[in-house]
């Protein structure tokens, strides 16, 4: 006779055997996989470790070229905010850029009131500090490749300079109008405006480790990278700083901000009359082999001009 209760029983101790059978199953999977999980090796921890040497080793220098280039354009944008102040000011006064004197017209005094509401275009993102922010008495206060020039300290502030100017920036002295003879440079060789034939040619406002220079064409390069020679007779060097890899950024004339050649700084029209055929170009005979004899021959891997 068919009994319905042990049929359940049977099925229950059924039930319960298979769902053991199940459970051991998945223990064993959940212990198999455990021992799977512990961890890498130490090989394959050397090996992601290589991996990220290598990558760290291949993007580096690329991301430290796109850091570069990011402060050149940021320098750049500076220059032309400087353009149009200079413009500012010209427009203002009748055309004309400050009247210089001996004691008096610097463009930081001159254009005061168009740039202290924004003083951060002071300065080039490469520069990294000024040279005496403290002001402190004997201490060099002149830039260099990397530093500002400035704050102008009391105790040097005679011949009329603004104590607490700074910058890393200078201007080409001959743009200024100028209110008598200037470091021996005769009146007619001034550009005096921006509004001259062959504007584009013309350097303004320009990377510079002083606030000026009157630079001519028979001055000589840095003989070394960093190299200084403060006689106002010798000025390029003033410019012809290795800021951004063998340029610098200078606004002309005719407000255009580009790159120039540390070589080039020797073929553009500084003054009325700059020989721009002197010893330091092509046009005047340079070879290669002379920028290697000049110093220690750092300046001879740039491009020639």
């Amino acid at each position: 006779m068919y009994n319905f209760s042990n049929e359940v029983m049977y099925l229950n101790r059924l039930y319960v055997c298979n769902n053991g059978r199940v459970r051991r199953i998945f223990e064993e999977r959940r212990k198999s996989m455990r021992r799977k999980s512990k961890g890498f090796t130490l090989i394959e921890l050397l090996v992601v470790i290589a991996i990220i040497a290598l990558l760290m080793a291949i993007l580096m220098p690329a991301l430290q070229r796109v850091k570069k280039q990011a402060k050149t354009v940021i320098c750049q944008s500076n220059l032309k905010q400087w353009g149009t102040l200079f413009m500012m000011y010209t427009d203002n006064n009748n055309g004309n850029f400050p009247t210089r004197k001996g004691d008096s017209g610097r463009w930081m005094d001159s254009l005061w009131d168009y740039y202290s509401s924004n003083e951060d275009i002071r300065l080039c993102p490469q520069v990294k500090k000024l040279a005496n922010p403290e002001g402190t008495s004997g201490v060099n206060w002149w830039g260099d490749t990397f530093m500002a020039w400035g704050p102008i300290p009391t105790w040097d502030s005679g011949g009329g300079r603004t104590a607490g100017q700074y910058g890393s920036y200078g201007i080409n002295g001959y743009v200024y109008v100028p209110g008598e003879e200037l470091y021996g440079n005769k009146l007619e060789v001034f550009w005096r405006t921006p509004n001259v034939r062959g504007a584009a040619t013309v350097p303004m406002f320009m990377d510079c480790y002083f606030w000026c220079g009157w630079p001519h064409s028979d001055n000589t390069p840095p003989q070394y990278d960093g190299w200084q020679e403060r006689n106002d007779d010798n000025a390029m060097n003033r410019y012809c700083l290795n800021r951004h890899d063998g340029n610098i950024n200078a606004l002309f004339l005719d407000y255009n901000v580009r790159k120039v050649g540390l070589k080039e700084l020797w073929t553009i029209n500084w003054h009325k009359g700059f020989n721009k055929a002197n010893a330091w170009t092509l046009a005047g005979g340079v070879t290669t082999q002379d920028w290697k004899n000049w110093g220690d021959g750092w300046m001879a891997k740039f491009r020639n001009y």
